[in-house]
């Protein structure tokens, strides 16, 4: 879709299409069905736009990033890119002692709407239609009054006059590849930074994977990994007046934080598995606060390079979860087999850290034809490789 279609499809004719589209999908008619059926009515590039506008829309509502994906744009590459509502929002908090933000980079709007609820946005974008779609984003989100649209380039735009800046980079090739350096960013990290000059309020969104090699300076700047439902979605580099600690954890929808501006202020050892196994969420992983977890639920380490804590009692924590350990042992197939099957197995899920040991395909090896559902964990426990047999509800 170009900016000439899109601009048709806000028209009353384009709207119709739209909801014959979502209509018809509603329906469940077939897409070649559906697209010749709509042709019959419509011009091509305007039928094809409306479809496809239904069908992200749909998609959108499913995955459950937008709560109202029905009334929003999005082209196939800014539904996967943006952030999803729950996330903005928990950002756009960080803002809250300042005015007027930029989103230097709003693509179709994500963080920029979220933004927008408490304050004044400017958002850049070089893309005329990417900022086409955010504006009407904005209008349909109810908050097109404090959104404020500017097409440019960052390479030759002066720093906004604003009090407060954020940035998404772009972090995919035109053929759709990873871009794993933040220096290869579209802009790259270091034209991002060098605008804290002038504004030094910064929050940069940086792939979840990132390499530790390329995080800033320890205190230079906040290091914010956040997951949503136990998944890790998104990492921020917070600089100047939004930094509060070196690392931070965050996990949403609850909003509980784990952070530490500095080491764990003991040592965590490395003992055999007790009575209970936790697996921290990889939001506080990611942000090397595995130890400090440790440290607050009184758990040792299995080894001093794994992952995973153990205890002799669960204590409540919504930084990692908790399995109650049946059994643990040197890593043995044929030895875990005979225990599964004397343990009246069923169901078997697999688990690992440290192990190379392809776990979708060891679960369905494993699965019994016992009643208990059971969870393996592959993994090392000072330094030799172990299987524990665990249980997820701890009071079984």
């Amino acid at each position: 879709m170009d900016i000439t279609t899109f601009r048709a499809l806000l028209a009353p004719l384009g709207q119709e299409a739209l909801q014959a589209s979502q209509t018809l999908i509603a329906e469940g008619i077939p897409e070649i069905t559906a697209l010749t059926r709509l042709r019959r009515l419509y011009p091509v590039p305007l039928a094809a736009a409306a479809y496809e506008q239904a069908a992200l829309r749909r998609k959108a509502l499913a995955g459950g990033k937008f709560a109202h994906a029905a009334v929003l744009y999005f082209t196939r590459d800014g539904l996967e890119q943006a952030t999803g509502e729950v996330v903005a929002r928990h950002r756009a908090a960080r803002y809250a002692p300042f005015g007027t933000v930029a989103d230097l980079t709003c693509g179709i709007g994500g963080d920029a709407l979220a933004l927008a609820r408490e304050h004044r946005v400017v958002a850049i974008d070089r893309d005329p239609l990417r900022l086409a779609l955010a504006r009407e984003n904005a209008r349909a989100s109810g908050v097109g009054s404090r959104f404020w649209p500017v097409c440019a380039d960052l390479h030759t735009l002066p720093t906004p006059r604003v009090a407060a800046l954020f940035c998404d980079p772009g972090r995919r090739t035109a053929a759709g590849r990873r871009i794993f350096s933040p220096e290869g960013y579209q802009p790259p990290l270091s034209l991002v930074t060098s605008w804290r000059a002038t504004v030094p309020a910064l929050g940069v969104k940086v792939s979840p994977g990132i390499d530790r090699a390329d995080f800033p300076a320890f205190g230079a700047a906040e290091v914010e990994f956040i997951s949503e439902g136990g998944a890790l979605k998104e990492a921020v580099f917070w600089y100047g007046p939004l930094r509060s600690v070196a690392r931070r954890a965050t996990l949403l929808p609850g909003g509980a934080t784990l952070a530490a501006d500095g080491g764990p202020t003991q040592a965590v050892p490395s003992v055999p598995p007790g009575a209970i196994l936790y697996e921290p969420d990889p939001a506080v992983i990611r942000a090397g606060l595995v130890e400090h977890l440790a440290i607050l639920l009184g758990a040792a380490k299995l080894d001093p390079e794994i992952a995973y804590l153990t205890a002799d009692a669960a204590q409540p924590t919504p930084f990692a979860r908790a399995y109650r350990v049946i059994e643990s042992f040197p890593f043995g197939l044929k030895r875990l087999r005979a225990r599964l099957r004397a343990l009246d197995a069923g169901i078997v899920t697999v688990k690992k850290r440290g192990s190379p040991l392809d776990t979708d395909a060891l679960a369905r090896q494993l699965r019994g034809e016992g009643t208990r559902d059971l969870v393996v964990a592959l993994t090392q426990v000072l330094g030799k490789p172990y299987a524990l047999v665990m249980c997820a509800d701890l009071t079984a």
